[in-house]
Formats: structure tokens, sequence, C-alpha cells
């Protein structure tokens, strides 16, 4: 099962220097029913996406929690075993937790197929869209906007061979 999860290039490069990304129970985000039914596609690379871009927005409430993490978005491809990765039932068609799953024990980096990070050029809209969003989240239609802007920026992707140059520790 492919699940994203979202990191900031520090929390990329711990799992780096670990090998692992996190002891678990953590979250991240996956195709679920719930997505399914709210994104209404049955293409899965589209599903894909949406649960990306889920991950892209936890990856950004990361950074609004760090003010000192490198403005750019993470978030790492990585596939676990059926049932390793869980939807919380209870939590339904919650629109803050679509995609939403608990990875319950440790995922070896080397599992990971891929890593999405934000380009440099990303890093203004992607401040603010930190910054805005406390606002956004308690409906602030212009934070909001401004949250959304962030989205317009796709994530780039790297191989996974490329992460020490994304975290600094390259040749």
């Amino acid at each position: 099962m492919r699940v994203y999860v979202p990191l900031t290039l520090s929390g990329l490069a711990e799992a780096y220097k670990t090998g692992e990304l996190g002891a678990g129970p953590f979250v991240a985000y996956a195709v679920t029913p719930a997505l399914r039914e709210w994104y209404l596609s049955d293409d899965i690379e589209e599903l894909e996406y949406a649960a990306l871009n889920r991950a892209a927005l936890a990856s950004l409430r990361l950074l609004a929690l760090d003010p000192g993490a490198v403005r750019r978005r993470v978030v790492v491809a990585v596939d676990v075993p059926e049932g390793a990765a869980v939807a919380d039932p209870d939590r339904g068609l919650d629109p803050g937790s679509l995609g939403e799953v608990r990875v319950e024990g440790p995922v070896p980096l080397t599992k990971a197929a891929a890593v999405h990070v934000d380009s440099g050029e990303a890093e203004t809209d992607v401040t603010a869209a930190a910054d805005a969003l406390g606002a956004a989240d308690t409906g602030d239609d212009d934070a909001q906007f401004v949250v959304d802007g962030a989205e317009d920026h796709e994530l780039l992707w790297f191989a996974t061979q490329e992460i020490p140059n994304l975290v600094g520790l390259g040749d």
C-alpha cells in the first residue's frame, strides 16, 4: 500500500540519519474509502495525487509549528504492507481527516519510492501559507486564499538517492 508521509526538510534529514520514517504510530495519507467517496474518481493516479496533496497540507501544518524549519513542504511516498496503515473509521468523512491513516510500526526509509519537495521558488508562498494557517482554520477567507496559494506550487519529484542532496548532506 502506498502512503504519503508529511515531513519537513529537517524531518527528512532525521529520517535519513536514522534510516526510518518514525517508530510509529504516525500519521500518513493514502487512498482510503473516505477519500475515494469525497474525490469521486476511480482513477488511482488521481486518487493518489489527492492523497499526496492532503499530505502536503499536513506538511504545511508541520511547518506552521516549527518557525525555524525551511519553508518547503516535504512528502515521502512509501510502500507499506497491507494492514500496516489504517484509517480511523470514526472520523468518516470529516474533511480534516480525508485520506488520513495511522501507520503503526517503524517504516524503513528504504521502502520509500520517492520524495516530493517544494522548489525554492515556493518558499515565499509557503511561508505566507504557514503563517495564515491558523486564521484559515477559524474561517478567515482571506487567510484561506493565502493557504491555497501554496497549493499553486507543484511539489517536485525526487528519487530517494537524492535525499542526501535535499537535506544538505550530499557531496
